[in-house]
């Protein structure tokens, strides 16, 4: 491996940490501000955010208008991603118990590994498939951990339908990183998530209105950092990495999640989620273990 392979591993390996560590601390703002903002209104006003803070990121960097070969990854992976899933997570967890929602929503790692395979031709790498086994079973202790055993059909196909729309986008998403820049293609995907959001202008504005200023600012918050910031990282990651392989460092947010939740809300988590915490990092260090890098991105 000489240098430049070991430095754009590197960077790419940090780009994920910080998309995790940001997307792990937007389950902290989601409960704060969920409580004053419907879920159409808190994606819309999320989405809004990011785009606002990427247009001017972008118009700073340069980078200008993404080339036409990535539009249409773009744009699917931006109504997908940035538009169905928000709307339907933030829908189905309110019919669902935080637990029970974490242990759907973590098919999408799954799923992106089994779609990167096929579509992509990543192939199935036997590392990268026994460390999202054991993440997930990790990811399924925590679920359990924190379940309190109600559930719902809705929430259940909400939160399914968020997965598969996750795993979709990536694989989309990726081609497009071939074209143009993460900043690009995070931007353009941000700015088509929040035209598709749009129809929840009138709710975000009336509970605007109302809501207090702590979960305003959990919502700009959410559309700045785990959105505007994290979701550039992990294009920049996806760039450099196989789908597979950035899908799989997602299974570390369930045990950033428990620690966050532990000192800022001062939920105390119970031993067994400590145990799934522990579960999911192994599986993802399995993952980044005994593998040849990808090459760079151009």
């Amino acid at each position: 491996m000489d240098l430049v392979e070991q430095t754009g591993r590197r960077r790419a390996a940090s780009a994920a940490v910080v998309t995790v560590a940001l997307w792990a601390s937007a389950f902290v703002f989601i409960r704060l501000a969920g409580q004053d903002f419907s879920p159409g209104a808190l994606a819309l006003g999320r989405l809004a955010s990011g785009s606002v803070v990427l247009v001017v990121l972008l118009l700073i960097v340069g980078d200008g208008f993404p080339p036409r070969p990535a539009w249409r990854g773009i744009g699917i992976s931006g109504l997908l991603w940035f538009g169905v899933y928000m709307v339907a997570l933030n829908w189905g967890e309110r019919y669902l118990d935080a637990g029970t929602a974490a242990l759907v929503i973590n098919l999408g790692p799954v799923l992106i590994a089994v779609l990167g395979g096929l579509v992509l031709r990543e192939g199935f790498p036997a590392r990268l498939m026994v460390g999202i086994a054991v993440s997930f079973t990790g990811a399924v202790v925590v679920g359990l951990a924190d379940s309190e055993g109600s559930a719902t059909l809705l929430g259940v196909v909400l939160c399914v339908i968020a997965a598969a729309s996750w795993a979709i986008a990536v694989v989309v998403q990726k081609p497009a990183l071939v074209h143009a820049s993460a900043l690009q293609v995070t931007t353009g995907g941000c700015v088509v998530g929040t035209l598709a959001c749009l129809p929840f202008a009138g709710q975000l504005f009336d509970e605007l209105g109302s809501a207090p200023l702590t979960a305003t600012l959990s919502l700009i918050y959410l559309g700045v950092f785990p959105t505007a910031i994290a979701f550039t990282t992990w294009a920049y990651a996806l760039a450099r990495m196989t789908a597979g392989q950035v899908g799989a460092t997602t299974y570390a947010v369930p045990a950033l999640v428990i620690v966050m939740a532990w000192f800022v809300l001062g939920e105390l988590p119970r031993p067994v989620a400590l145990l799934g915490g522990v579960l999911c990092l192994a599986g993802v260090a399995l993952t980044r273990s005994g593998r040849k890098p990808s090459a760079p991105a151009k």
